[in-house]
């Protein structure tokens, strides 16, 4: 293989002062924008072309570029939303590179597509975002996600007729779309238009609900909430089944979050708060009456239920399902049973509870994996769910509350012999003790050490549980592991593991992801120098973090789409929501410890490092590709050793949501490829 010269990253002097520290940022300049910075263009064009010559030489892309695109090729459904009688889903087939939406007229009716975004751009890079259904299923409001934005534009489809009304509402973003009950318009939410509408580096500040009558222009949208004194927080929408009462969550981050309540039978539409504070969790599961029955994390760090009963002036939490020592993950008021989804050791165990909190039996899964996504109302004993493990695709199941039984209503066929995949859980410790569950998956019976893909993420109490995923299938058909690992900083096991990897804590979350690798070298799972690491988002941070730390162990890193310059993430786009997380820069009592672990600055010369590749996206406005540009350019300009430090830029896409099948093929048989070829994997056709 050719010597790879890395393209040379001209450097300025930025120096800045914190808290009594000369900080150096001499790649600054890549922060700026490619499409109004010809120099920052240059360089991206410079660093792919660098890229794609060294994929090119690598034996295994097309044997996984074929494989990926067969294992893709099997339809993906949604769990369907009813209205009025009518069944509304998404479904992806084989040959589609973004889903479509899909009508179904009664049970046993034939299947039509109402929304198809394909013609949308030449691409393929504009997608169906949010979407909803009014309460009699005759419009459809909807959002258009173009080119990977997380900026969404509303729209409304008559569903009988096929024609899309002259409604536009712009700025939409973060936000669900809840229609009035007489379908006469939609709450959403949105910020402000963007200045001069730039909306690739607008910031996220004054969130606001609005109310769209149909009909009207966006300039005539009525203000329904908004929290000035707290300009960073965002508010999302739910409304009661029976349409009395819109749900106003707002949140700085994960896990916390006030409520209110507006009575939309009452004249004014005024917001009532019900919690103020932004220290616990609450989330509306169901109504019934004047009644709310609510999951909340107060005096639960694994989360309990109570009920609010608005007839009361000022409403108490009245508990009907206690605390318990597995997590409660999520509920839903189905069929007059709460359907209770428990995390216990990152898998799901559905409970049935009666509306005074009687246990009612548990909901006997297909199997060990996760289950959730639950879909009904509160009177309604039709309900849907959602199944699936690391084995198993994602089936969607019609579940009969009454009765207590399930059937299928949609399962994918897939171009794998799942029954070839074995999936075990181990535990192993961490650097202080900890002991942390892993899932493992490989081919059954396989007794040797070989190349090992080690995946995580560690933040925002978000669990990584048992899901299918055809990309970990093409790598583990090739005789490689895949290893997920429940680190501190998610929420496997409550508040208190998110507690403990997050802000000063975060370092705990690298120790467990470091002790995650030991003990796969350890038990002989992973070969001498065969790990490769991954994560995206805040899992790309992880990754970052870690190889800085130990870069003797591992041969491989993909970080993806990761936040890496901890010093000035808050400055760009949505950075200031994670403050909730992280801390802030501009705070002394975090400063310190952002500083010890943000990738950006903790390279370590003249240590050799693994083979990087970091990915990201020009149309990236969640985590702004500035991150990974300065961190590559970083990692260029200092002597670690013989290894490529690569940078992929995927053009009109973002974050990852939205991004199309095509895309998504050709960035997994790159990155599998990269780490085939420095863990040491060997490659064959796949029969």
């Amino acid at each position: 293989m050719p010597e790879i010269i890395h393209p040379r990253t001209r450097r300025i002097d930025v120096v800045e002062e914190h808290f009594g520290r000369s900080i150096l940022d001499p790649f600054r300049w890549l922060e700026n924008n490619a499409r109004s910075d010809r120099h920052v263009a240059e360089w991206i064009a410079q660093q792919n072309a660098v890229t794609q010559d060294h994929l090119e030489s690598l034996s295994g892309r097309s044997v996984f570029r074929e494989r990926l695109t067969a294992m893709l090729n099997h339809e993906q459904f949604s769990v369907p939303v009813k209205r009025g009688g009518r069944y509304f889903f998404t479904r992806q087939s084989g040959e589609d590179n973004q889903p479509k939406l899909i009508l179904r007229s009664g049970e046993d009716g034939q299947d039509r597509v109402l929304i198809d975004p394909h013609g949308w751009s030449s691409d393929n890079g504009d997608a169906l975002a949010e979407w909803a259904p009014s309460d009699e299923g005759a419009l459809l409001a909807y959002g258009v996600q173009s080119g990977g934005t997380d900026w969404r534009t509303i729209r409304v489809l008559d569903v009988d007729t096929g024609e899309t009304w002259g409604d536009e509402v712009r700025w939409a973003r973060f936000m669900q779309i809840v229609w009035a009950k007489d379908g006469s318009g939609f709450f959403y939410s949105r910020y402000p238009e963007p200045e001069g509408g730039a909306t690739d580096t607008a910031g996220v500040a004054n969130h606001a609900v609005f109310y769209h009558a149909l009909g009207t222009p966006q300039s005539a949208d009525r203000l329904v909430y908004s929290d000035p004194e707290r300009p960073q927080v965002l508010h999302l929408v739910e409304r009661t089944d029976d349409g009395r009462y819109l749900v106003i969550y707002s949140t700085p981050g994960a896990g916390m979050n006030a409520l209110a309540i507006v009575d939309l039978t009452a004249p004014g539409w005024v917001a009532r708060r019900l919690v103020a504070g932004l220290d616990e969790e609450w989330s509306v599961i169901g109504s019934d009456g004047d009644v709310l029955f609510v999951l909340t994390s107060q005096d639960a760090e694994r989360r309990r239920i109570v009920t609010l009963d608005l007839a009361d002036p000022e409403p108490s939490p009245v508990e009907i399902v206690p605390k318990d020592e597995a997590v409660l993950a999520s509920a839903a008021l189905c069929g007059g049973r709460i359907l209770a989804a428990y995390l216990v050791d990152a898998r799901t165990e559905v409970r049935r509870i009666k509306p005074d909190g009687t246990p009612d039996g548990v909901v006997r899964l297909p199997g060990i994996g996760s289950a959730g996504a639950f879909e009904g109302s509160g009177k309604d004993n039709e309900a849907f769910f959602l199944f699936s493990s690391f084995d198993t695709p994602i089936t969607i199941y019609r579940y009969d509350v009454a009765v207590d039984s399930y059937e299928v209503w949609a399962q994918p066929q897939v171009a794998a012999d799942l029954d070839r995949i074995a999936v075990e859980q181990r535990f192993y410790r961490s650097k202080d003790g900890t002991s942390v569950p892993i899932f493992i998956v490989r081919k059954r019976h396989a007794a040797s050490p070989a190349p090992t893909l080690l995946y995580g993420y560690g933040g925002f109490g978000i669990s990584m549980v048992p899901i299918y995923n055809p990309m970990h299938i093409a790598w583990i058909e090739q005789g490689g592991v895949v290893a997920i690992a429940n680190i501190r900083g998610g929420g496997e096991y409550g508040r208190a593991w998110h507690a403990a990897g997050r802000f000063e804590n975060r370092q705990n979350a690298f120790d467990d992801f470091i002790a995650a690798g030991e003990f796969l070298k350890r038990e002989g799972i992973t070969s001498a120098d065969g790990l490769a690491i991954q994560g995206e988002s805040n899992g790309g941070l992880l990754v970052g973090a870690v190889t800085n730390q130990r870069p003797d162990l591992f041969a491989a890193a993909l970080p993806g789409v990761g936040v890496m310059d901890m010093l000035r993430y808050h400055r760009f786009t949505g950075g200031t929501m994670w403050i909730s997380d992280f801390g802030s820069p501009d705070d002394e009592k975090h400063f310190a410890s952002l500083l010890a672990y943000s990738p950006y600055h903790n390279i370590r010369p003249r240590r050799d490092y693994p083979a990087i590749l970091a990915t990201t996206a020009d149309a990236d406005d969640r985590v702004v590709p500035g991150h990974t540009f300065k961190y590559v350019a970083a990692l260029q300009a200092e002597d670690l050793g013989p290894k490529p430090r690569l940078v992929r830029v995927e053009t009109r896409a973002g974050h990852g949501a939205g991004m199309s099948r095509d895309k998504l093929v050709s960035l997994y048989a790159d990155l599998w490829a990269f780490a085939a070829h420095w863990t040491g994997l060997k490659i064959r056709e796949v029969p």
